[in-house]
């Protein structure tokens, strides 16, 4: 059984559609969500710092991992999604050229996709008493419509990100363009990107992994001014936490 620590995000989403994929496949996979509120500060308890030293979900505890009778926790969505098709020997093959076509493409999410995508909505969302952001919003905006640009050039010539087989590179990258015409992007301007888009968003797998948490919520509407305002200073403008005494 696996634990999966989530909040129905981009950045958990993605495992949760691996995992959904997997259940098609292999019925006898089994996973349970443990829900990680980030509205309200659960990633902040020591319970969850000890599996995700970053405070930041998702993260995992596989109870059975291979090999070994210790459960095994595994922080960071592309970490899970490896860990995981690495285990079940699925959407991601282990031959040498194919698995690194998959490898710097989950990278390339992790490094380009998710952070730019994520700073472009936070200034889009900005409130306008924090100053001209005019340049980072322009700035941002930019490296959405760029990066849109990497997928569809990759996608000219191949139906997958990595290639011929559907894979955890393509399952990384779906969450985020769930945003596309949030973000200023007319989806036409990317013939291939499209293409690729909308056959996924067909795949029975995929949906329910995107469906999953789709009941999560969190009614602030219950909590005080003061309640609000401490829950805000926790959430944003975070700084580092001191390290424990030995």
């Amino acid at each position: 059984m696996i634990d999966l620590h989530f909040w129905p995000t981009p950045n958990s989403l993605k495992v949760s559609i691996l995992f959904e994929e997997i259940k098609l496949l292999k019925p006898d996979f089994e996973y349970q969500i443990v829900p990680c509120s980030i509205g309200t500060g659960d990633q902040f308890k020591p319970e969850f710092i000890a599996i995700s030293p970053n405070n930041r979900m998702p993260a995992m505890v596989d109870h059975r991992p291979d090999g070994s009778d210790a459960p095994i926790s595994v922080f960071e969505s592309g970490a899970i999604m490896m860990y995981v098709a690495e285990k079940t020997g699925l959407f991601w093959s282990q031959q040498s050229a194919a698995k690194y076509e998959v490898v710097q493409w989950l990278i390339w999410q992790m490094a380009n996709q998710g952070p730019k995508f994520g700073e472009a909505g936070h200034y889009r969302r900005l409130e306008d008493d924090k100053g001209d952001q005019s340049y980072a919003k322009q700035r941002y905006a930019d490296e959405v419509n760029r990066i849109y640009g990497v997928m569809n050039n990759r996608l000219y010539d191949r139906p997958f990100i990595a290639g011929d087989e559907y894979s955890i590179a393509d399952m990384i990258c779906y969450p985020w363009c769930t945003y596309l015409e949030a973000q200023g992007e007319d989806i036409n301007d990317f013939k291939y990107f499209k293409r690729w888009w909308d056959e996924l968003s067909e795949r029975p797998g995929l949906k329910a992994g995107m469906a999953v948490g789709s009941d999560m919520t969190v009614d602030t509407s219950r909590y005080s001014p003061e309640e609000i305002k401490q829950l805000m200073s926790q959430l944003f403008n975070q700084r580092a936490r001191p390290a424990p005494e030995s």
